[in-house]
């Protein structure tokens, strides 16, 4: 496969994985917002973190200044000089696809061409009436995260198991890790006031968002069977095997892609070896040691390992 068509596939499973990331981070930040707080706290304290959470803070800060919640929400919807909105996002994750549209079948494309053309109606809704209702946004969301299941079911069901499908996984979970542990980094060390007590009650509903925000909720309650506790939100977003979107499945399966991948060019690099030292890594790990050492210690630590995985992978496959 040429390197520029792995690139493609590549970016254009993790584009569509941000787009679904972005909705599912303003979803749980709506539900914040309706959380009672203390005096002291600042109301707008959800935004910055939402915007921390998808790396956008900075980029907004320079053109924003202050962060509002209109602003925040277009800035993470529509606007178009932020590269991660989610219509950047889908803009993006179609061109890709179409530029590899050979290596695609008909499934595949049909939902990222559906999703594309969903969003043009959209922000045609949206230069309409200049912002969006908040049922118009709740429908906006609701859509962006059809779009994502609707194109990984297709790549799932239907694309061959060669090295194109290869490189779209790990794309994918090379994505989906690095979002699950800045949402985690995110509520451990911006989201609670610092008048607010750990455990508390606002504590409490913090930990459920973010549950929600990663449609875990259901599947904590049937693993622990326990009310929400903050070390055992983080093992199942950390370390459990079976949650689709822990860092150990998503290793798991990253690992799993690139040995395909090796075993289909019969060369194994760095981007393997790096892969499978996180994998023993987490696989070694309890969240006692995690806790004792510092979850924001933890969890920046093994962003930094997925950016330098993310290079390796490039470096490996040509793709810069």
């Amino acid at each position: 496969m040429l390197a520029r068509t792995a690139d493609n596939l590549f970016w254009l499973a993790r584009y569509m994985e941000r787009a679904d990331f972005i909705a599912r981070t303003i979803e749980a930040t709506l539900r914040l917002e309706y959380l009672p707080r203390g005096g002291d706290g600042d109301p707008q304290t959800e935004w910055f973190s939402a915007l921390e959470a998808v790396g956008a803070h900075e980029s907004y800060e320079a053109k924003h200044g202050e962060v509002t919640e209109l602003a925040a929400i277009e800035y993470l919807t529509f606007d178009r000089d932020n590269p991660s909105s989610i219509c950047n996002c889908l803009e993006y994750a179609r061109a890709n696809g179409r530029a590899v549209r050979t290596a695609l079948t008909a499934e595949t494309w049909t939902a990222i061409n559906d999703a594309w053309l969903e969003l043009k109606r959209f922000e045609a809704t949206r230069r309409a009436a200049k912002e969006l209702s908040r049922d118009a946004l709740a429908g906006f969301l609701d859509y962006v995260k059809k779009a994502s299941l609707d194109f990984d079911g297709a790549c799932y069901r239907t694309m061959l198991r060669n090295d194109g499908y290869y490189f779209n996984r790990v794309g994918l979970f090379l994505e989906r890790a690095d979002n699950t542990a800045r949402l985690l980094d995110v509520k451990y060390h911006l989201l609670l006031p610092a008048n607010e007590e750990v455990g508390g009650s606002l504590d409490f509903f913090q930990w459920v968002a973010i549950l929600r925000a990663v449609s875990a909720a259901t599947a904590y309650h049937w693993v622990y069977r326990d009310r929400v506790k903050p070390w055992l939100v983080a093992d199942l977003l950390i370390l459990k095997p079976s949650m689709p979107r822990s860092l150990i499945y998503c290793y798991d399966a990253l690992d799993r892609a690139l040995d395909d991948l090796a075993r289909a060019d019969g060369l194994s690099g760095v981007a393997q070896r790096q892969a499978r030292a996180v994998l023993s890594k987490l696989e070694r790990s309890s969240m006692t040691e995690i806790f004792q050492g510092g979850l924001h210690e933890f969890v920046t630590d093994f962003i930094e390992e997925n950016g330098r995985l993310a290079s390796a992978i490039s470096e490996q496959y040509l793709f810069v």
